[in-house]
């Protein structure tokens, strides 16, 4: 197919392809492909996955000061109950409501920006769920002495804000960014979660000491911040390429992709990825307008949206919150009676491992990476459990320091685990799992699960633990191995595809366990005319179709 034909039927898009623009000096048309070489990384795809991730650092910042403003002499004079000691504290409830009720905005937040990012796009969505973000923040510090429930009303609206932002910022990065290194680029969204924890952390810490409001208000304040310089900033960067292809801006669409992936816009690779996204858009005009019944009812969505529930439900049921919660207990056994410390150090290992992680999606796969990674933490929680539960003091761990450590490491172990594969990947598959025409429902559904899960988690583990201690660490080993068979059996191979053959694979049934050396038929033509290119000029940017094997495919 001529990369001149490659347009969606619509009048202002044929126009387009219909007349060059004389003004552009690699305006498409009847010019020649090229093959130079397709630069690893541009200046533009690397400050466009470092800024728009500051989407996952407001929610990690959001998330890492609470736990250290319940433990605030301040906040616990205001808003904690007086106990028969004297002393404030909070009770499991109002703590559960308190933390939780984020969970619980962030969940309904992921759910309604889907019709948003559809209909005002993913960029300007973002700003839409920032400003949210700030009204939240505005409610929870003006909160008066006593009135706690308003802190807990303001987490919610802030919430809101928080999980538009979980759907929108790894859509756009997933839509915008080069297929070779789309992986690390949706990833960096977690990172920016786990670096968003750690600063929330070191704030907190700077400012416990302080005897007035300012304890809590300042780091809460910050979190105007992070919101208005990713509200703002978002406006100099442009619309997802696939958004503004589906609705008639392709000259817009085909500028943006060839500048993230700095090639020229007669690169033989960009036009193997719109003839991908021509015949996909094709599709979804034969099919009409989208609805939520057609998303089920579409090849084999019901099955992708069943998946992308269940990775991430089992995100959470890892067991990574539930090493935040309970890390104050486990560092006291090893001598370490700060929790502020306690919380940098998790918060720390949290950061830093997730570097790993980028590393790992484009060069050990996707599929490889997540079954390791889940086996290694059910090891690090069987050991972590069984030694909390028979050896711990869990009375005064400082008694019995030898278990603390040994639990110490091992939660460090399995932190290690999760930030390099389950905490950044998830989120990768969930981008890459579903068509363009269904990619912000079918997301809002997976990502409103996970929300889900982690208020349910962050409200009944104070609960839980009270009553069965660390063997609650037995439940998240057996959620582990149940999450490394899923994705060996439902969860296809998407490194180095394009998001349209990832989608193509699903809909031929392609087995997920022979996914990552499935070869499309075009693809073998194309690698046989070009041997003689170089290879980085390619990157595997091979066109759908038929399978060439059918035993690739399943029964």
């Amino acid at each position: 197919m001529r990369f001149s034909n490659l347009r969606p039927p619509r009048p202002n898009v044929d126009k387009h392809f219909q007349t060059q623009n004389a003004n552009a000096p690699n305006a498409l048309g009847s010019e020649e492909l090229v093959d130079t070489p397709i630069p690893w990384l541009t200046w533009r795809s690397f400050v466009m996955g470092i800024f728009i991730s500051m989407g996952g650092f407001t929610f990690g910042y959001d998330t890492g000061q609470i736990s250290g403003f319940l433990e605030m002499d301040d906040f616990l004079r205001r808003y904690g109950e007086l106990g028969s000691d004297g002393a404030y504290h909070f009770s499991n409830v109002r703590s559960g409501l308190i933390v939780a009720l984020l969970s619980i905005g962030t969940l309904i937040g992921a759910l309604v920006a889907a019709p948003f990012a559809d209909r005002i796009g993913r960029k300007w969505s973002i700003s839409l769920w920032c400003v949210l973000v700030c009204i939240g923040v505005t409610i929870q510090i003006a909160s008066p002495s006593g009135k706690w429930y308003q802190v807990a009303m303001g987490r919610w609206v802030a919430g809101l804000g928080v999980g538009g932002l979980s759907l929108v910022v790894p859509m756009y990065q997933a839509e915008s960014g080069p297929r070779h290194i789309r992986g690390s680029l949706v990833s960096t969204y977690q990172l920016f979660i786990t670096l968003g924890i750690f600063v929330a952390n070191a704030i907190n810490f700077g400012t416990e000491d302080r005897p007035d409001t300012g304890s809590w208000r300042i780091p809460m304040g910050v979190t105007y911040l992070w919101a208005i310089i990713l509200g703002c900033g978002v406006a100099f960067f442009p619309e997802s390429p696939r958004y503004d292809y589906r609705h008639g801006k392709v000259e817009r669409a085909i500028t943006t992709l060839s500048n993230m992936y700095g090639i020229p816009r007669n690169h033989r690779a960009l036009m193997i990825e719109f003839d991908e996204i021509q015949e996909k858009y094709e599709l979804e005009v034969e099919r009409g307008q989208t609805s939520w019944i057609q998303l089920f009812r579409a090849p084999r969505m019901a099955y992708r949206v069943a998946v992308g529930v269940a990775l991430q439900a089992l995100q959470q049921l890892t067991g990574a919150n539930y090493f935040f919660y309970y890390g104050t207990t486990i560092f006291r056994g090893a001598g370490i009676e700060n929790s502020y410390v306690t919380q940098m150090i998790l918060g720390g290992v949290n950061f830093g491992t997730t570097f790993l992680g980028l590393y790992l999606i484009e060069n050990y796969g996707r599929r490889r990476s997540l079954i390791t990674g889940a086996l290694w933490m059910f090891v690090c929680f069987m050991i972590f459990a069984s030694v909390g539960h028979f050896l711990l003091d869990r009375e005064d761990p400082t008694r019995t320091k030898t278990p603390g450590v040994v639990m110490v490491v091992f939660a460090c172990l399995f932190i290690l685990g999760f930030a390099s594969t389950w905490g950044p990947m998830v989120w990768t598959i969930i981008a890459e799992l579903y068509p363009s025409e269904f990619r912000a429902r079918a997301m809002s559904l997976a990502t409103a699960s996970n929300w889900l899960w982690n208020f349910l988690l962050a409200f009944f583990t104070p609960f839980i633990t009270s009553a069965i201690d660390f063997r609650f660490g037995y439940v998240f080993a057996g959620c582990l191995f149940l999450a490394a068979g899923l994705v060996y059996v439902a969860v296809i191979e998407g490194q180095g595809r394009t998001l349209e053959e990832i989608d193509t694979m699903y809909v031929m049934k392609v087995k997920p366990w022979r996914s990552s050396k499935f070869v499309f038929p075009e693809s073998e033509r194309r690698a046989s005319h070009q041997s003689s290119e170089k290879p980085s000029a390619s990157h595997n940017m091979s066109a759908p179709g038929p399978p060439p094997d059918p035993s690739y495919l399943e029964g």
